[in-house]
């Protein structure tokens, strides 16, 4: 066999292989872990984690993720954090089987576990579960995993760093990241930690803080750096502090600005009232009920607890808040003397830079290739040939099914036929506007939205719609600057976002909702409050402060652009499914990639004056009464109150003075199709959403290849199928859901060494095809259409229609919180009565029903389709001109 050949196998051998999730022992310490969420299935098997190699090459793609990873590993270098928790690309290799055999058998035991449960089941059952599945069938070892206090410095340390280039850098000559990072106490030691992490909320949270006029307000950079702020997921926490996006000549300036601040703080102390909207965030945390309490919680305690904390002690947040506000009425000065502590008197200080290499990926791949050749060549040819034919046997593995039926499951019949509805009521108020309440016991929170309609907005400014949302709750408004905003919206509410809502109808693809949504949530005592901070935003929002708008431009520019090695599948999908709906254009203007080069043109412009002055002029559309429907979910004792805080924040708000109409003209009104659970229609007042169509649109097809240095790649294509209410639309997401499980895992990620991908499908109908962190392209476009052809064929059975009905029942009856309660009726027009249809028609999913939608939506020339990649260059998508190259 050819040297080349051997190392071509190699590489995708190893890029095939699941490697061992080498996790810092702290993180997940146990191992094993037991997830056990259902009472119906009490034998959920203990399962244990892997990880590929590609996923960490795809990792390092990720600048944020680097510097992140090089700040844990040089302030903690004595130990287990100095290496790279998930295995260096290039370390990975150096593996041997016996290493990863004495490892698994030394941690991935029970002696080095933690076990979490939660639920409502009772806790001797677990207990009873554990000892007889997993600890009656182990010898206690003592695996000596525990993590040793790190050797203090005496003097502070520098490290530099480089990374890959950033495509979407505001300005080339500024991609420099530098922060100075302290070592702080030991997590066991509780209360210091809940301290040290309020302090730092103090030091870098919003505009108010110190660090936050120094650095973001200084226009030295784009962003603070990653991982500013508190640490405590190592057994010594640690805080760190810098910027994105300055060039390298600053690095001593920031370093001074640090040092500066720091003294400052010392000198000056915090405002009472920014300690007091801290402790009032903490009473909002420990009130808000979510879905994933249960997983919250597990992570919050985890660190600390496999560090032989006291994990109940850790749960007794009232008491540390008492001790905290006894702390500092003894000692005004307390905290002072924590940053002095930590901070001032620290020499355990590392200050790490990063800066970009234009060859960076270049030579990572070169190392890679080397480190290859090394171990091909040190390998006789028996070996070579042992490998070889392992290789085969692995493929060949990966190509029969698995033998799943020793593995416990539900049944489709354990599902309950029948939803439960919410009781929900909507009123008009005096001036015509929809208010949907929904009585929930919400813990003595309030949760009011409002959606605002998009239709009459100039065409010339819907660009620009994203970066409104974005800045209005942070410009100030009324009497205040932003600054008091920001400091009353942290006083008095759990927070206030605007994002856009652009909902495709569940009878109608190419008919869709375009609008503005706005969220909020406060304790039940700051209602009059929230609204009162809502009336100034839609009355009196300011647009007069050019300096710090542009400090909000670079921030939003820098998050989006550090957003694309995480979510680069999805920007594949948005764009691929671009042509496809008359939505999908409105979907990739506001979320996808002509949003982020929309937010880097902005922000690289000398006089930003111009965007600036579009705020108002989109103001005028949205922020008024003429198309607005709220909704208000709370108590049953405080609906009154309620009512009467939105009727008088929509007296409050301006109408329009002249009558707009839309854009485009074809508006279609449309009322919810509100049932009770009976099957009488509620008497009340109904929403009436103005959706808006095209009726001259006509679906095409797109080829666009985004052009990244990166050296993987994030694939979307995106297939036009049926809306929401079509018997077919249940049959489609049955079906991604087995194309994924029992055709696509084993394709891309198991062969094709991608760390993920699938296929989904949306609400608004198109169903998704995608991959993620992938080391190839077109090969992957060419898995997706085979994944049609499996499902054509029928290679599945009766066994995998089930398990595929499962997992979308699990998503189909996923927990709502009461905060959410009611949200599907508000924001999409999908009542409860819709979703218990749409519910029978997933039971009645046959297998000829699958074949019958695959045929129908998937074979080639059947329906309209798109397609993207965000990737390196290609000389195939290069040669080809149906491709757009971007």
């Amino acid at each position: 066999m050819r040297l080349q050949d051997f190392q071509n196998l190699l590489s995708v051998y190893l890029d095939a292989v699941f490697f061992p999730c080498l996790r810092h022992l702290d993180f997940w310490q146990e191992g094993w872990r037991l997830e056990h969420e259902n009472p119906t299935d009490p034998q959920t098997p203990l399962t244990f984690k892997g990880i590929v190699f590609n996923e960490m090459k795809g990792a390092f793609t990720d600048n944020e993720r680097v510097f992140s990873q090089h700040l844990q590993n040089k302030i903690l270098p004595d130990h287990t954090y100095a290496v790279v928790s998930g295995g260096d690309p290039l370390k990975i290799p150096d593996l041997s089987w016996e290493q990863l055999k004495q490892f698994h058998a030394t941690h991935y035991h029970p002696s080095n576990a933690r076990f979490f449960t939660y639920g409502n089941f009772p806790l001797e059952q677990h207990l009873k579960q554990i000892q007889e599945e997993a600890l009656s069938k182990f010898q206690k070892i003592e695996p000596n995993t525990a993590v040793p206090p790190q050797k203090l410095w005496d003097h502070p340390r520098e490290h530099h760093v480089a990374c890959g280039t950033d495509a979407f850098a505001t300005d080339p000559k500024k991609q420099t990241v530098v922060s100075v990072g302290y070592l702080l106490a030991d997590i066991t030691d509780t209360f210091e930690t809940f301290t040290l992490n309020l302090l730092s909320s103090l030091l870098v949270g919003g505009p108010n803080s110190a660090f936050y006029k120094a650095l973001i307000e200084s226009g030295l950079g784009t962003d603070f750096s990653p991982d500013t702020g508190f640490n405590g997921s190592t057994k010594e926490a640690y805080f760190s502090v810098g910027l994105q996006g300055i060039a390298e000549e600053k690095i001593e300036t920031v370093k001074q600005i640090i040092a500066r601040t720091i003294d400052e703080v010392i000198e000056n102390g915090f405002e009472e009232e920014r300690i007091e909207a801290l402790l009032h965030k903490i009473e909002i945390q420990m009130k808000h009920q979510s879905t994933s309490f249960g997983l919250a919680l597990t992570s919050y305690l985890a660190s600390c607890w496999n560090h032989e904390g006291d994990p109940v002690d850790l749960l007794k947040i009232a008491d540390k808040v008492t001790r905290f506000r006894q702390c500092l009425e003894e000692d005004p000065q307390f905290l002072q003397q924590k940053v002095k502590q930590y901070f001032k008197d620290n020499p355990h200080r590392l200050t790490l830079s990063m800066s970009p290499d234009g060859a960076f990926y270049d030579k990572q791949a070169a190392l890679e290739a080397a480190k290859l050749k090394e171990k091909a060549e040190a390998l006789s040819e028996d070996e070579r040939k042992q490998t070889y034919e392992k290789g085969l046997e692995l493929i060949d593995l990966q190509s029969k099914p698995q033998d799943t039926s020793c593995l416990p499951a539900l049944k489709v019949s354990d599902i309950e036929p029948k939803m439960t509805f919410t009781e929900l009521e909507t009123s008009l108020t005096a001036e015509g506007v929809p208010v949907q309440y929904c009585a929930q016991p919400t813990n003595g929170m309030v949760y009011f939205r409002a959606v605002s309609s998009l239709n009459t907005l100039p065409e010339e400014l819907r660009p620009y719609v994203p970066l409104f949302c974005n800045v209005i709750t942070k410009m100030g408004c009324g009497a205040l600057s932003y600054r008091e905003q920001a400091q009353e919206i942290d006083l008095k509410t759990g927070g206030l976002s605007v994002s856009p809502h652009i909902t495709a109808d569940d009878s109608h693809l190419d008919m869709y909702e375009q609008g503005v949504l706005f969220s909020s949530l406060c304790l039940d005592r700051n209602l009059p409050d929230l609204m009162h901070l809502w009336t100034e935003i839609f009355n009196h929002p300011h647009f007069e402060d050019e300096e710090h708008f542009k400090v909000l431009v670079k921030m939003t520019a820098q998050e989006l652009s550090n957003g694309i090695p995480d979510s680069g599948h999805l920007y594949a999908s948005i764009r691929a499914s671009r042509t496809l709906t008359p939505a999908g254009e409105l979907q990739e203007m506001f979320n996808g990639m002509e949003q982020v080069k929309l937010m880097k043109r902005i922000a690289e412009m000398s006089d930003i004056r111009p965007v600036l002055r579009k705020l108002p002029r989109i103001k005028k559309h949205l922020l008024n009464s003429d198309n607005l429907r709220c909704s208000v979910n709370a108590t049953p004792q405080q609906m009154s109150s309620a009512a009467k805080a939105i009727e008088k924040f929509i007296k409050g708000i301006a109408r329009s003075k002249k009558e707009r109409k839309p854009i485009r003209p074809h508006v279609i009104e449309k009322t919810s199709d509100l049932k009770t659970a009976g099957s009488e229609a509620l008497t009340c007042s109904q929403i009436t959403r103005k959706l808006i169509t095209d009726p001259t649109f006509q679906p095409c097809q797109m080829k666009t290849h985004f052009l990244l240095p990166f050296p993987v790649n994030y694939i979307g294509e995106c297939v036009r199928t049926v809306p929401f209410t079509a018997p077919d639309h249940t049959s489609l997401r049955i079906l991604a859901r087995l194309m994924t499980a029992k055709f696509l895992h084993t394709e891309i990620r198991e062969k094709g060494g991608a760390y993920g991908g699938g296929a989904r499908l949306m609400l608004n109908g198109i169903l998704s095809f995608y991959s993620y962190r992938d080391p190839n392209s077109l090969g992957t476009l060419a898995t997706f259409e085979k994944a049609a052809e499996w499902a054509r064929a029928g290679k599945f059975t009766q066994q995998d229609i089930d398990e595929a009905k499962l997992a979308v029942f699990a998503a189909v009856d996923a927990p709502v919180a009461p905060s959410d309660k009611g949200m599907d009726n508000f924001l999409y027009g999908i009542s409860d009565a819709m979703k218990q249809r749409y519910r029978e028609h997933l039971f009645a999913v046959s297998r000829d029903q699958l074949i019958d939608a695959a045929d129908k939506y998937l074979a080639a020339g059947k329906s309209t389709r798109g397609l993207a990649i965000l990737g390196p260059e290609n000389t195939d998508t290069a040669k080809d001109p149906s491709w757009v190259i971007r």
